[in-house]
Formats: structure tokens, sequence, C-alpha cells
């Protein structure tokens, strides 16, 4: 049988495209001129429906992940991603724990990230803590605090959603850590980010542990970033917290 190739994914994803679901698309991850996702390309399938292409091309060789990846098609990178997500859980499966395998597809995925392959929110949100995220939780984790650092949106949001993984472990430290830097970020999308980590940890983690972070750094806290944070929390706690900035 001859191996299943990038292009046969793309097909597969053609076959079930909508025009006009391409067209709201366009619009709902902001692609015009100057906007976050300016210059991507969509086709108009959900995420859902890319899900089940994904899961008839699970083994599909990474030479062909790369052309996936290397696509202009917002789709066909997501489908990238998807895969690798896969993938990498079938090398950390008990009976496998493949960790050469593992090391492969991270570093895999870290390169896709470096040369701006996951370029927009859902491709960060659907891949970081999947893969690169459950790679670092037994590991070292200097790597995400270097891409917090990066003048790439798109990398510092990967160090921040890799640690949803560290989170549902029951570590809350990485991302705390990581939130204490990222205050005084520039940009909407992470705000939003580190605000969802942080609603996170108290909610999977400890409350108190969100609580001292926002009794030390509410009042420098970016208002997006504070209502996140806080929207589980009671409404007479959400506006104390407010009335602090």
């Amino acid at each position: 049988m001859t191996p299943a190739s990038a292009q046969d994914v793309m097909d597969a994803l053609a076959e079930i495209a909508d025009p006009g679901d391409a067209e709201f698309l366009q619009r709902f991850f902001k692609t015009g001129p100057g906007q976050y996702g300016a210059g991507d390309v969509f086709i108009g399938v959900r995420v859902p429906a890319t899900r089940g292409v994904v899961k008839r091309f699970a083994a599909l060789p990474p030479a062909e992940v790369d052309k996936l990846l290397d696509s202009e098609v917002h789709e066909h990178r997501l489908a990238g991603l998807l895969i690798l997500d896969r993938l990498f859980a079938a090398a950390s499966a008990p009976r496998v724990d493949d960790q050469t395998e593992q090391k492969r597809i991270a570093d895999f995925y870290l390169a896709a990230v470096r040369r701006g392959r996951v370029n927009n929110w859902d491709l960060v949100d659907s891949s970081a803590e999947f893969v690169l995220g459950e790679y670092l939780f037994t590991r070292p984790r200097d790597l995400l605090f270097e891409l917090a650092r990066s003048e790439s949106v798109w990398e510092r949001r990967v160090a921040v959603l890799s640690t949803f993984a560290f989170i549902k472990h029951g570590d809350a430290s990485t991302t705390l850590a990581l939130a204490e830097r990222l205050l005084d970020d520039p940009e909407d999308l992470m705000h939003k980010a580190v605000g969802w980590m942080l609603r996170e940890v108290g909610k999977r983690v400890d409350r108190g542990e969100l609580l001292g972070f926002l009794d030390e750094h509410a009042p420098r806290m970016p208002r997006t970033m504070l209502s996140y944070a806080t929207e589980h929390l009671a409404p007479e706690q959400r506006a104390d917290y407010r009335s602090r900035r």
C-alpha cells in the first residue's frame, strides 16, 4: 500500500471545504491587513471536521507533516499539528514510553514554531500543551522562559499555553512564574492567554495560589488578563480585584 501523503490530507480537506465558512473564518481569525492573522488563508473546514480527517492520517510520515505545516492554508497547518498531537500521545502511552520519539516530535514541533508555522491562536492552543507541554513536564523548562522573551507573540503564547499540561498535572509553578514576567506584554492575545491559564490554576490546582498571585499583582494586571483570571471567582471578589487597578 502506498503511504499516505500531505496531498492526500489536503485533498480530503478540500472535499469538505465550504466557501461560506472560509469567508467567516477569514474574518473571525483577523486576516485583514495589520491584523494578527494578516495574510492567513482559509478554505472553510471547521475544527471538528478537520479532526475527523486527521484520524484517517494519524501515521503520516514526518516529511509529509512538514509539507502540511509549510502550507499557506490554515486548515492544512492545523491538520499537521493535530497529527503531531496524536503522534506524541502514541509515543507517550504507558506501554510504549518512547522517549527518543517524544524528543523527535517535540523538536519537530519547536522547529515549526520557530519558523513561524504555528501562527494563529487556535494553532497554538490546539498543540502547545499536547506536545511541548507534555514533553517538558518531567524535564527542565528553561525553553519556555526563552520563548516568553521572544518578539513573536505566537512563541510567547506557546510558552504560556504549554503550561496547561503542567496545570492538568497539578503543577502551577511555571504558569505563575511566566505570568509574572508577562504582566507588561503589549498584546491583548497574551493578556487573554495569561488570564486564562491563571483561571485554570485556580480551578484545577489551588484557589489559594491564584488568590495569592492576584493579591500581589492585580493592581498592575491588564484589564483583560484580570477579567479572565477572576472569571470563576465570586462577584464580590472580582469587583474587589478590579477596584485595585
